[in-house]
């Protein structure tokens, strides 16, 4: 008995797979475009404002960018004591700034009496935006309506598990709300639960990336040839060109997901041939710190 109930359970899988797989021998059907991708590609989005160039994530940074002609900026977020959404990478200041401790213990008032061009050194060894007036930390708010034109990539950083960040999505929904930016912005971040929390809470149009553990999957199917019987519900990935010596920006890969309007999108990219071979094989977004390399290649 034990024997026939194994052989018709397996029996029955393997008509559910073959059925499905002869559903999905063509891609899912792609999903519409979200307004944050209806510009001409590629984008070039400075790195934290172009941190190569200037100190990073100040509005010296992104004042420069911007003059340079990119696209947007890709940016990081944190939020502060008083949960003000800031514009900061490290969960502490010190590497950034002339200051010391978590940003999390930081009220906004705090962190702007700080000096965020202090450590920013040259090609020359020289720190000439030590106390200069536009290194001072800059909230999301504050970039939003600066450059109203600028599209923004914005990655959560804090951690969903830590109080700031059970905190940051709603903070976030009301400074892109507040700002009327839902067009303009797209949510990413490493942990797939904060941007699962973002989408739960905003609107449906507003373009969002998808997390690691949603890119690991997605390309695990991808290479094992089941890649139909995936539909990315994600706008764009946000990736390196390899990882752990497994490359991610092969032309096949890269159609695959544009085929699913997918934008492709690689951080991060400072080599003048790395951003030829990458845009030769079809990708959407460039990620830089070196925003003046790469609009001079764009606009060759």
């Amino acid at each position: 008995m034990n024997k026939y109930i194994k052989s018709v359970i397996a029996i029955s899988a393997a008509y559910a797979i073959t059925t499905t797989l002869a559903k999905r021998k063509s891609m899912p059907e792609a999903k519409p475009v979200k307004p944050f991708f209806n510009g001409r590609a590629p984008y070039i989005f400075a790195h934290r404002g172009g941190l190569y160039l200037r100190p990073e994530h100040t509005m010296a940074a992104f004042n420069n960018a911007h003059a340079l002609g990119v696209d947007g900026f890709e940016i990081d977020i944190r939020l502060t004591k008083d949960h003000q959404v800031v514009v900061l990478h490290d969960e502490n200041v010190d590497r950034v700034s002339n200051g010391s401790g978590l940003v999390f213990d930081h009220t906004l008032n705090e962190l702007k009496q700080l000096d965020f061009g202090f450590q920013f050194k040259d090609l020359n060894g020289a720190f000439p935006y030590r106390h200069h007036a536009d290194c001072k930390v800059v909230t999301l708010h504050e970039l939003i309506n600066a450059f109203p034109e600028m599209r923004i990539n914005i990655d959560i950083k804090d951690a969903p598990n830590t109080h700031a960040g059970r905190y940051v999505i709603e903070a976030l929904y009301n400074v892109i709300k507040n700002s009327d930016a839902f067009d303009r912005v797209v949510i990413t971040s490493f942990y797939d639960a904060q941007i699962k929390r973002f989408r739960n809470r905003c609107d449906a149009k507003v373009a969002y990336g998808a997390g690691q553990g949603e890119v690991a999957k997605t390309f695990l199917m991808f290479q094992s040839g089941y890649g139909n019987l995936k539909r990315i519900d994600a706008d764009t990935f946000q990736i390196p060109v390899q990882f752990n010596g497994i490359p991610l920006d092969t032309q096949k890969f890269i159609h695959w997901l544009q085929k699913q309007n997918v934008a492709p999108g690689y951080w991060v990219i400072n080599s003048i041939d790395q951003m030829k071979q990458l845009l030769k094989n079809g990708a959407h977004t460039i990620v830089t710190d070196r925003p003046d390399i790469a609009v001079r290649l764009k606009q060759q």
